[in-house]
């Protein structure tokens, strides 16, 4: 336990001492701007001040500024936590930075340019988040080779403790190695080990006797919502040991993302969060909506006249498929994409059953032998979803949304899955910029339901710019 906390402080203590640099270097850089490049109105030989005037404020804006980075929890974010959202905390504080040493400045009767502290907000923010983007991917690099993962164990191997592990090993560059699990229920001997399945490692009474030769530094446990004794046993076990430990949870089948926790005279209430996207804010989204796809239409039309040439070229058949999806409050509407695949694909669905990979009612194969040479690019892109934008200008879809569900999904939702539909469907959505068909349907599900009750104008934003990288990327894409 020492060595990881004193690894917890290191890490700590070097992003603090690196973000200081970086936002020294972004002060540097706005002073040569001003003055030795002169970016805006000439700086007279009469007003050109050395650097070493503008030290004692650089030192002063530095010392605001990191104070405010960790006051406001820049250091302790979750290591889930996107570059924009850590970019937008590193934004604001400048911005508070900066404004009070211009009041410092005002109050000791130093007039010194105006424009350099101009520069200065754009060139720290720009320093501190290109550094943290080069310093993020050497730590989740290491991560994903081992180095510095936290040691996890998991309770529970039902349906809730399977899909915690699947989570841990699909993203190893959040940077936790899953240790093994501990169930009452053991996989019969008889049953081969696969390799890449996680390690048996006993009945949930043996937690005390692994934690520290196994060197765990977090157990989650997911067990059923019928097992709170054991749960509520497993966290005392935790607490006891020093071992920090986090509960998933399984009331009635729903996320700690749905539930909306109040309290009455101490005593607390649970219930369900509503759905965000009501009344202005869905005007706000509806508008957002419109101006992206006029822009994407006025713009991008070169791009479908190509994509429709190169379609009817490949292969014989029309250049959009349409299919019916199920939309928002289960109204049925169809929705257009480019072709893909070749004619009547969708008679052989069912040959083709054995082959599936999705989990849940999803239906999706790697490589799959429907598609052809072009449609196999356009999916690897997401080119083939720009037709969609015709949806989205119709009402049906949004710009960001749960992905579009075809009916005989929609047969199968569970009662709480339902929620889903209680929005339009998006192009894009949290499931597209968070690992696409890599995603479990339950994931998705999840996914889903946390962006529509916790929707706004910029997490709309922040989905579209993550969506990007993904679809450049091609991960998760098949």
């Amino acid at each position: 336990m020492l060595n990881r906390n004193v690894r917890r402080i290191a890490t700590h203590i070097v992003y603090f001492f690196f973000d200081a640099g970086m936002a020294s270097l972004g002060f540097i850089l706005a002073y040569w701007i001003r003055y030795e490049w002169q970016l805006g109105p000439t700086v007279q030989e009469a007003n050109y001040l050395p650097f070493n005037r503008f030290i004692w404020i650089g030192l002063t804006l530095v010392a605001i500024l990191m104070m405010l980075l960790e006051t406001r929890g820049l250091y302790r974010l979750s290591r889930g936590t996107s570059w924009l959202e850590m970019i937008s905390r590193v934004a604001g504080s400048t911005t508070l930075a900066v404004a009070a040493v211009i009041v410092i400045l005002f109050a000791t009767r130093t007039f010194y340019t105006r424009l350099l502290y101009v520069y200065a907000w754009f060139t720290i923010v720009l320093c501190i988040g290109l550094g943290r983007a080069l310093l993020g991917r050497l730590q989740r690099w290491l991560w994903s080779q081992g180095i510095g993962a936290e040691r996890v164990l998991v309770i529970g191997a039902g349906p809730l403790g399977q899909e915690v592990m699947r989570s841990i090993r699909q993203q190893p560059q959040l940077g936790y190695f899953l240790v093994g699990y501990l169930e009452d229920n053991p996989p019969p001997q008889d049953t081969p080990a696969q390799e890449d399945e996680p390690r048996y490692l006993g009945h949930t009474g043996d937690l005390p006797l692994l934690l520290e030769p196994c060197h765990i530094h977090e157990v989650i446990i997911a067990l059923p919502s019928d097992a709170h004794q054991t749960t509520l046993e497993m966290a005392n076990l935790c607490q006891q040991g020093g071992i920090d430990f986090r509960i998933a949870p399984d009331i009635y089948e729903m996320s700690f993302d749905q539930v909306d926790i109040a309290q009455l005279g101490g005593l607390p209430l649970i219930g369900l969060k509503e759905v965000a996207i009501r009344g202005w804010n869905l005007v706000l989204k509806r508008a957002l909506d419109i101006g992206l796809s006029v822009c994407s239409l006025l713009l991008g039309w070169p791009l479908l006249l190509l994509i429709a040439l190169l379609i009817k070229l490949d292969s014989s058949g029309p250049v959009f498929f349409r299919q019916k999806r199920v939309g928002r409050k289960g109204r049925p509407f169809t929705v257009l994409k480019f072709r893909t695949m070749h004619q009547h694909a969708d008679t052989e669905k069912e040959r083709l059953a054995a082959l599936n990979e999705a989990s849940g009612p999803l239906f999706k194969i790697r490589d799959d032998p429907r598609v052809t040479r072009v449609g196999r690019f356009l999916r690897r892109t997401s080119l083939d979803e720009i037709p969609q934008v015709f949806n989205v200008l119709l009402g049906e879809m949004s710009w960001v949304g749960p992905r579009p569900a075809i009916p005989s999904e929609v047969a199968q939702y569970q009662a709480w899955q339902r929620t889903r539909l209680e929005v339009l469907p998006g192009i894009t959505g949290l499931w597209q910029s968070s690992g696409r068909s890599d995603l479990s349907f339950e994931e998705m599900v999840r996914l889903d339901i946390y962006y529509i009750e916790n929707w706004s104008l910029w997490l709309d934003i922040v989905i579209l710019l993550r969506t990007v990288p993904v679809v450049i990327s091609g991960r998760g894409a098949y």
